[in-house]
C-alpha cells in the first residue's frame, strides 16, 4: 500500500476499516535533507562546506514556507525578493538558489517516486533560467564599496554605547569583540564561529596569532588552516573578552564566541546578528554591510596602509593574489594620498642628504 494515501482497506464483512496515516511533509523533507547531507559526505565535501550548504538550504526552505516539491517559480521569486529586502548581497542570493537547486536535483534523482506516491505530485524543478540573475562570482567585489575606517569607528562606537545600555551586557560585549575580530583580521563568519580557546596564541609573534584551523576549503578539499596575526591591538580586545566577558556565559565547550546558552554560534547567526545591529544603528541602506563586507574592508584598509598584497592574501586565506586584488576597493582619494606619501618620502630623503 503506498504510504500516505487515504486508502481504506476492508478486511471482510463487518470488519473495521483501516486508514493509512497521512505523511507529514515536513518530516519527510527533513529525512530527504539528511539524505542530501549524507550524499555530500559520500562525495568528499569538507565538513565546513557541508554545514554551510545545509544551513543555507534550511534558511531557503524556511523563507519559502512550503515543502520543496510544492514550490513554483513564483515562490522562488518571492524568496529571492525577501533576501533582497533583507539586504542580502547578490553572491549570497546566488548561493541560496544554487543550494536549493542542488537539493531539488537530489530529490528528482532519488525520491521522485516516493513524493509522487505520498502526495500525488510529480517533481518539477521551480528554478528556471530567469533565476540565474547577473553572474557575480564568489570572488567578485561587493556591489557596495566596503565600509571605510571612519565608518567602522562609528559602528564600533555605537556598539560600545550599546553595551552601556543593553539589558544583557555579555551578548552586547561579545558582539563588539566578534565584529572587531572580523574587521581587523578579515575572518570569514564560519571561521570565527569555529574558533576555540586553544586557537588564541597571545604569545606567538609580535602581536599574537589566531590559529584558523577550519579555513575555507576549496573544490571539496579539506579545511585549509592558517595563522593570522592579531593586528591593530586585537589581542587586547580578545584578552578582555576571554577574561571578563566569556565567563559570564554558561559555556559548555571550548568555543570562543558562544551564544547565550553557551553553544557555538553558526555563521548564519553571525550574519543575522550583524544585519540586526546595522539596522538598529539606523543607517541608510548604502551604509550597511555584511561579514563579507568586513573582509573587503580589512583587505582595502591594509592595502591603503601599504601592506603587501601577498601578505593580505595570506591574512584572508585566498588561493591566489588575483582573488585578493578583487577584494581591494581603494578610496576615491587613494591616488592622491599615495602621491602625497611618495612626495613626502622623497623630500625627507633630500633633507637627510643635505
Amino acid at each position: 500500500m503506498p504510504e500516505g494515501r487515504e486508502l481504506r482497506l476492508v478486511r471482510g464483512a463487518g470488519a473495521p476499516e483501516v486508514t493509512a496515516s497521512p505523511v507529514d511533509p515536513l518530516a519527510l523533507q527533513d529525512k530527504f535533507i539528511a539524505g542530501f547531507e549524507a550524499s555530500q559526505v559520500a562525495r568528499g565535501f569538507s565538513p565546513l562546506t557541508i554545514d554551510g550548504s545545509i544551513a543555507t538550504l534550511h534558511r531557503f526552505l524556511a523563507l519559502a514556507a512550503k515543502p520543496a516539491w510544492e514550490l513554483k517559480p513564483a515562490d522562488v521569486d518571492d524568496v529571492v525578493a525577501e533576501l533582497v529586502q533583507r539586504g542580502i548581497g547578490a553572491v549570497t542570493r546566488r548561493d541560496y538558489v544554487g543550494v536549493f537547486k542542488q537539493f531539488f536535483a537530489y530529490l528528482e534523482a532519488r525520491h521522485a517516486p516516493e513524493v509522487e506516491a505520498s502526495f500525488g505530485l510529480r517533481l518539477a524543478n521551480p528554478v528556471d533560467q530567469f533565476h540565474a540573475g547577473r553572474h557575480v562570482s564568489s570572488d567578485s567585489p561587493a556591489v557596495l564599496p566596503p565600509p571605510t575606517p571612519r565608518r567602522m569607528e562609528e559602528f564600533f562606537a555605537f556598539l560600545r554605547d550599546r553595551m552601556e545600555t543593553a539589558r544583557k551586557w555579555a551578548p552586547a560585549a561579545r558582539d563588539y569583540a566578534l565584529f572587531r575580530t572580523l574587521y581587523h583580521v578579515g575572518l570569514r563568519s564560519a571561521e570565527a564561529a569555529a574558533l576555540e580557546l586553544r586557537d588564541l596564541h597571545f604569545d606567538r609573534g609580535p602581536f599574537g596569532k589566531l590559529h584558523v584551523r577550519l579555513g575555507k576549503a576549496a573544490k571539496g578539499s579539506g579545511p585549509r588552516p592558517r595563522w593570522v596575526p592579531m593586528l591593530d591591538d586585537l589581542a587586547l580586545v580578545l584578552h578582555w573578552f576571554v577574561d571578563d566577558v566569556r565567563p559570564r556565559f554558561k559555556v559548555a565547550g571550548p568555543v570562543v564566541f558562544c551564544d547565550e546558552g553557551g553553544g557555538e554560534l553558526s555563521s548564519g547567526s553571525i550574519r543575522n546578528r550583524l544585519a540586526h545591529l546595522v539596522e538598529a544603528e539606523g543607517r541608510p541602506a548604502e551604509e550597511r554591510f555584511s561579514p563579507h563586507g568586513l573582509r573587503h574592508a580589512c583587505a582595502t584598509r591594509n592595502y591603503e596602509r601599504g601592506v603587501d598584497l601577498v601578505a593580505i592574501q595570506q591574512l584572508l586565506g585566498h588561493w591566489t593574489v588575483g582573488t585578493t586584488m578583487r577584494y581591494v576597493t581603494p578610496s576615491s582619494t587613494f591616488v592622491e594620498d599615495a602621491y602625497r606619501r611618495a612626495v613626502s618620502e622623497v623630500l625627507g630623503d633630500l633633507d637627510e642628504e643635505d
